[in-house]
């Protein structure tokens, strides 16, 4: 890694995506920061086989923006910010965009990861650029198993020339 400032942010509904952004942050020698809701959610919340259920309702609006309870000390001190989470309806969770919309990531590298129980990252990342200045560089996306051993997520980081 060069001598940027990385940040690994990252939204976790049930501790898979933290396990990995634990893994990327060791790797990269970055701070982590967990996106955490304003309103935690609860199990039935998570319930994507419930129609009404909270995530449910929030992932059928694309514009739902569900309110984030922390911030970033500093996020202009990061070059380089990793955003994690997991993949919801084929996309972002909607609190994601809450995120990148709250900063300006302007000048900044941004690449996200995702965990999932299986699908891909379908049309994330070109939703999540809609949420940050035109001038944020951004390097390809990827899925990976929560548990991906750290030798797996270090030739990931390489290969973005970081």
């Amino acid at each position: 890694m060069s001598s940027t400032k990385t940040l690994v942010a990252y939204f976790s509904a049930s501790g898979e995506t933290a396990r990995l952004a634990r893994t990327i942050a060791s790797v990269c020698g970055a701070d982590l920061h967990e996106i955490q809701p304003a309103q935690p959610y609860t199990a039935a919340d998570l319930d994507w086989h419930d129609q009404t259920s909270r995530s449910s309702v929030e992932m059928n609006d694309p514009t739902s923006r569900p309110a984030i309870a922390n911030r970033v000390t500093a996020m202009d001190a990061y070059d380089t910010v990793f955003v994690g989470f997991p993949i919801w309806w084929y996309v972002a969770p909607t609190i994601v965009n809450t995120f990148l919309e709250a900063y300006d990531f302007a000048g900044k590298t941004v690449i996200p990861f995702a965990t999932s129980g299986g699908s891909g990252m379908g049309r994330t990342e070109d939703i999540l650029k809609t949420c940050c200045s035109p001038d944020t560089r951004w390097l390809p996306g990827k899925r990976l198993a929560s548990r991906a051993r750290e030798a797996e997520v270090r030739r990931w980081v390489e290969s973005l020339g970081l």
